[in-house]
């Protein structure tokens, strides 16, 4: 399998404190892998590393074999990696289309975006339902979708996806764990952050687990699914 994302030795620090300590992670073309951790962990300190939202101290960071270490996120959006950021982070002023139009923002290709906006209101009818909505009035579940849908707009190779179930309900995290493996089958490559290990584990193929700033254990999704330090930590058994 060949490598679309690398990062090696990454670290970074806030005012002196190491919030992510030389870690080494890779994610190969087509696969879903999950970074699980508890909160505090760094794990989305990573993930903002990797896009850019947050300078490195050190190491590097490599999509397709290129450095993008000190990429703006602009460029590296460019280059194929989108984010969806935890909290969601809507456009909450704009309508549900208009939110999902600025996903398309670096493209030109006018009627492929509008085949790709019919394809995400497919996928998430509600949305389209919602079309002329402003994203603020929508339940959090429904941000979630949009958000998603949002980042697939820009065609990602690689989609960066942080805490896609916090403060939803469980059917709703359900729905979104199930799209979550469509974009994958689909041949969307996804890094998965995610703290409830059970699901994340489920839909993944491979798994790092992150404690204090560094990985601490990287295994196939199965068999740290059945890894007793896994589960009594984060499986609650």
């Amino acid at each position: 399998m060949a490598s679309l994302l690398e990062a090696r030795k990454l670290s970074v620090a806030y005012g002196g404190v190491k919030a992510v300590k030389g870690v080494d992670i890779q994610v190969n073309e087509g696969e879903l892998v999950c970074l699980v951790g508890a909160n505090g962990a760094g794990k989305t300190s990573l993930l903002k590393a990797l896009c850019g939202m947050l300078p490195a101290s050190s190491g590097s960071v490599h999509l397709r074999g290129a450095s993008i270490s000190h990429k703006a996120s602009h460029e590296i959006v460019r280059r194929g990696l989108a984010l969806v950021p935890e909290g969601r982070g809507v456009f909450s002023r704009m309508t549900v289309k208009e939110n999902l139009e600025m996903g398309a923002y670096i493209r030109s290709d006018r009627a492929a975006v509008a085949a790709d906006l019919e394809s995400v209101f497919a996928r998430f009818p509600r949305l389209k339902e919602r079309a002329s909505q402003k994203a603020g009035t929508l339940s959090g579940g429904e941000q979630q979708m949009l958000a998603i849908g949002r980042a697939l707009m820009s065609r990602p190779s690689l989609l960066l996806l942080d805490e896609p179930s916090m403060g939803l309900a469980p059917l709703m995290v359900q729905k979104i764990f199930e799209t979550i493996r469509e974009i994958s089958q689909q041949g969307v490559t996804i890094l998965l952050v995610e703290q409830n290990a059970k699901l994340a584990l489920e839909v993944s193929h491979r798994g790092y687990v992150m404690e204090s700033g560094e990985i601490t254990l990287a295994d196939t999704a199965q068999a740290l699914a059945i890894n007793p330090e896994v589960r009594r930590a984060y499986l609650g058994e």
